[in-house]
C-alpha cells in the first residue's frame, strides 16, 4: 500500500509515538518531533520499493545538526508499497553521497522541473522495519 506522509505520520502516532509532533514550519528540514523519544523525524514515502532508499544530503546534514544541538536522534522513516522502515543515524553509517541529475526539484506536484542534487542511499537490511 502507498502512503502519504500525513498518513504515515498519523500510522506512527497511533501506533508508535504518541507524543508525536507535526512540524508546522513547511521548509523544516525534518517533518516531525517526539520529546519522548528525543527524535527529529524525517519522513519519505515511495510510490515503489527499493532495497536502498534515497536521502538528499542537505536533509541529512541539518537533521543531523539539529539532533547534536539537542541530543535529539536523527531519525529517517520511510515507506514504500512493502512496508516501513526506521533509520536511527546514530547508528547507521552516512551514506556515501554523489550528484544525480534530473529529480524533482520539489514534491510538489505542481512544480515539474528537475535539478541535480546530491543523495546518498541506506539499505533496508540498516533500518528496523516498523509494518
Amino acid at each position: 500500500m502507498v502512503l502519504t506522509e500525513e498518513v504515515l505520520f498519523d500510522l506512527l502516532k497511533k501506533r508508535l509515538v504518541p507524543d508525536l509532533i507535526k512540524v508546522q514550519d513547511e521548509f523544516s528540514n525534518y517533518d516531525c518531533i517526539s520529546d519522548e523519544n528525543y527524535a527529529y523525524i524525517e519522513l519519505k514515502c515511495r510510490r515503489t520499493h527499493y532495497e536502498e532508499l534515497m536521502i538528499e544530503k542537505y536533509k541529512y546534514d541539518r537533521l543531523i545538526e539539529q539532533s547534536i544541538d539537542r541530543n535529539y536522534n536523527p531519525i529517517y522513516i520511510n515507506s514504500t508499497p512493502k512496508g516501513v522502515w526506521a533509520f536511527n543515524f546514530n547508528y547507521v553509517k552516512e551514506p556515501q553521497w554523489k550528484q544525480q541529475g534530473n529529480l524533482p526539484a520539489t514534491t510538489d506536484f505542481e512544480n515539474k522541473k528537475k535539478v541535480d542534487k546530491i543523495v546518498g542511499f541506506v539499505n533496508i537490511e540498516k533500518g528496523v522495519r516498523l509494518w
